[in-house]
């Protein structure tokens, strides 16, 4: 089966075009190999895909016929993602939602000097502490 068609049937990606524009970027290797879409991939192969900022690394365990559904995708692959990942990415949203609520608009004056006083802070306490 096509790398492509794989990760598809596997619900990795929404659609098949999808998959192809990571091939296109170098973002799928299996084996090791940069793939392209049309890469046939067997049971037993490694692959490796950057999607939503984590690296996911996959073993194909049996090929699909067609796409399957989300409770049935684990007897096709095993995941051996390192958990780490998904800590990262949690952290990664809380720190994006920390500071500024989405859709709240452009970062006020009051905002903008918080954050030059910030910058400031450090470099004087760096100074007294030398002295």
């Amino acid at each position: 089966m096509r790398i492509d068609k794989f990760l598809w049937c596997v619900r990795y990606y929404k659609t098949r075009n999808m998959v192809t524009e990571a091939c296109k970027k170098n973002h799928i290797t299996v084996n090791n190999q940069v793939a392209k879409a049309s890469k046939e991939v067997f049971a037993g192969d490694k692959v490796t895909f950057r999607r939503d900022q984590i690296t996911y690394i996959i073993s194909i365990l049996d090929i699909p016929d067609n796409r399957v559904g989300a409770k049935l995708v684990d007897i096709y692959r095993k995941d051996e993602t390192p958990s780490e990942s998904f800590a990262h990415l949690e952290l990664l949203k809380l720190s994006k939602e920390h500071y500024r609520k989405n859709g709240t608009g452009r970062p006020t004056k009051k905002d903008r000097r918080d954050i030059e006083d910030f910058g400031t802070d450090t470099k004087n306490k760096n100074s007294d502490e030398e002295a």
